[in-house]
């Protein structure tokens, strides 16, 4: 998997204080909140393909990342290979195979992406079944309903009521907190990887799932009912859900993407969405 060039300023990977690994060369800078690269070096006496992640601000998002993944024994998520948790937070993860749905859908003209859907919900579903030692995932806007002067900004004022409405107790339980399909990995249609545990921890069931169900702009699947269907189908083989609460989360979190305004066909697409809400 090709990863970017270097696109801004960061932390020098060669400066950080690894303690097991030993870093030979950077191959790439991944897109992402913190400083990621894609890196090549010397671990346990071979040569290795893994991911440094360094803190761009000091909080805690590496180190509950490290303290989830430490509780892990699965091929299909990223072994911990040496980490830090003063200064400049870092920490190194095993590059693990497989290719982002995006890659392999291209424009998903078929609906290609029906043969993913049920595995990608029942991953979640079978996450949502975890009891480990982690605190509750951290406050996000996403979480809240969107203000009536950002719904009148965005011509919305119609959705007044329906986001006016009393919200439901959520259901709580261990969240991944990022689950999309940048953070998903694929082989031979089946999941090979599941990343980015930063924003892991106890939190709103039916939000998990609309975060995974909504779609992001530029993405050429989860456009359609049968999709999202398909998803929610396996999510049902480990798991119960809300359909009402999810579709308000769901709508949520349009409304704020809505806010970038980045092409038109996904601003037509969100608005079609909004309305049939």
């Amino acid at each position: 998997m090709k990863h970017p060039d270097k696109w801004r300023d960061t932390v020098d990977p060669f400066s950080l204080p690894y303690k097991h690994f030993q870093l030979k060369e950077v191959l790439g800078y991944p897109h992402a909140g913190n400083d990621v690269f894609h890196v090549r070096g010397i671990y346990d006496g071979r040569e290795v393909r893994a991911f440094v992640k360094a803190a761009r601000q000091k909080g805690a998002s590496i180190n509950n990342e490290v303290a989830i993944l430490s509780q892990i024994d699965s091929p299909i998520f990223p072994a911990v290979i040496d980490y830090n948790l003063e200064e400049t937070p870092f920490s190194v993860t095993l590059e693990l195979p497989g290719e982002r749905l995006p890659t392999i859908l291209g424009d998903n003209d078929h609906l290609d992406s029906m043969a993913y859907m049920p595995e990608y919900g029942a991953a979640l579903a079978g996450i949502h079944q975890w009891s480990l030692q982690a605190g509750d995932v951290k406050d996000r806007k996403f979480f809240h309903r969107p203000s009536e002067e950002l719904l009148s900004g965005l011509g919305l004022d119609h959705l007044r009521e329906y986001f006016s409405q009393p919200e439901k107790q959520p259901v709580r339980c261990f969240c991944h907190g990022d689950f999309h399909y940048a953070n998903i990995l694929w082989e031979q249609h089946h999941i090979s990887g599941i990343l980015d545990f930063e924003l892991a921890g106890y939190g709103n069931r039916d939000f998990d799932i609309a975060w995974a169900l909504f779609r992001r702009p530029g993405q050429s699947f989860l456009k359609s009912e049968e999709e999202r269907n398909a998803f929610l189908e396996g999510y049902r083989r480990f798991g119960e859900y809300d359909p009402d609460a999810v579709k308000r989360y769901m709508a949520q979190c349009y409304v704020y993407f809505l806010q970038f305004r980045t092409d038109e066909e996904y601003e037509s697409f969100v608005r079609g969405w909004l309305q049939s809400v």
